[in-house]
């Protein structure tokens, strides 16, 4: 395939990331055989389904970045990246080389212990490569698994951790996706300022927007997504101070309540057959660090809810964000 740099990028990343999806080896999921995936792992360079891509978020964005064909924002490189690699058979080529005798890939159907054990066995323990192309934390630099895979992947597998491997199988029942639009008179952690980022942590799953440096009032419009276990809690939010030479200062948290909203859009089932409408609601109190009530509505067939929160535990700051509900068969 042509390197679209090369030619200068003739049509846009859209439709580039459409065209390679239309390709009939990845018009099924690359791990389960699924059809019409709608997600993706850019560093790894496949297309996948709803199912599977839960699983591809517990591995962490150090192994698989996930994100959705038609719902994120891809920058040019990650597409790059997906067209270097050349779609599902080419990867399956390499990652799914050496299959074992007795191990067969799960079905669209499979349960998610075996989905989650035939991922993690592929992409995190690489179980399934040429032996001399594993690599695996701290391996030498030198290694690679062939010439035209994107050097995310290489980048990605090299960072891995063996303590992914203590996470339990968790079932998911849908996805969040967070934007984190702005912060407002965040503390003071440097000597006039601060260089805030925002952490958000689910379960296992922990995702994080850029550092804006020196601004005590940052907009990040940074949309985040989070995969939302069965006995899912509350969404933990910390801002920090990105600081290069000590370890980063805390400047506030605060803790976001996902019950009113799942329990709303489970309730409606298909948002897109209903109106713009109020469904929920979550109530501000002394215990919840809400500024004002967060009302969950169906926007244009959606599930959304605006949310402005103060955050604790810190002299000032505020901030706001956008949840939306993504269920598993969208």
């Amino acid at each position: 395939m042509s390197n679209p740099a090369a030619l200068g990028r003739p049509y846009s990343g859209k439709r580039r990331l459409k065209d390679l999806l239309a390709q009939r080896d990845n018009r099924l999921c690359a791990d389960c055989n699924a059809p019409d995936p709608k997600w993706a792992s850019a560093n790894i360079g496949v297309f996948i389904c709803l199912k599977c891509c839960g699983v591809h978020r517990s591995l962490g964005t150090h192994i698989s970045k996930v994100l959705s064909v038609t719902l994120d924002e891809w920058s040019d490189d990650e597409i790059d990246s997906m067209v270097e690699v050349g779609g599902n058979a080419s990867a399956n080529s390499i990652y799914e080389a050496y299959l074992p005798e007795g191990v067969s890939k799960p079905g669209p159907d499979s349960g998610h212990e075996e989905r989650s054990k035939f991922i993690r066995s592929k992409y995190e323990v690489q179980e399934f490569l040429k032996p001399s192309l594993r690599i695996l934390s701290g391996a030498s630099k030198t290694h690679s698994l062939q010439p035209s895979l994107s050097r995310k992947i290489m980048d990605s597998f090299r960072s891995s951790s063996s303590s992914q491997n203590t996470e339990g199988m968790v079932e998911f029942i849908g996805m969040l996706k967070i934007k984190i639009h702005k912060g407002t008179n965040l503390a003071v952690r440097d000597m006039l300022s601060s260089d805030p980022y925002v952490v958000l942590t689910l379960g296992h799953q922990k995702v994080q927007t850029g550092v804006v440096k020196s601004n005590l009032n940052p907009v990040w419009n940074e949309e985040l997504m989070l995969s939302v276990p069965q006995n899912y809690g509350a969404i933990k939010l910390q801002v920090y101070d990105h600081d290069t030479f000590s370890a980063d200062d805390i400047m506030g948290e605060a803790e976001i309540d996902i019950q009113p909203m799942i329990t709303s859009a489970t309730a409606f089932g298909d948002a897109g057959m209903f109106g713009n409408m109020q469904i929920g609601k979550w109530l501000k109190s002394h215990d919840n660090a809400l500024i004002e009530d967060s009302t969950v509505n169906i926007v244009d067939g959606k599930v959304k809810q605006e949310v402005s929160l103060k955050l604790q535990n810190v002299e000032s700051g505020e901030l706001e964000l956008e949840i939306e509900w993504i269920p598993l068969d969208q």
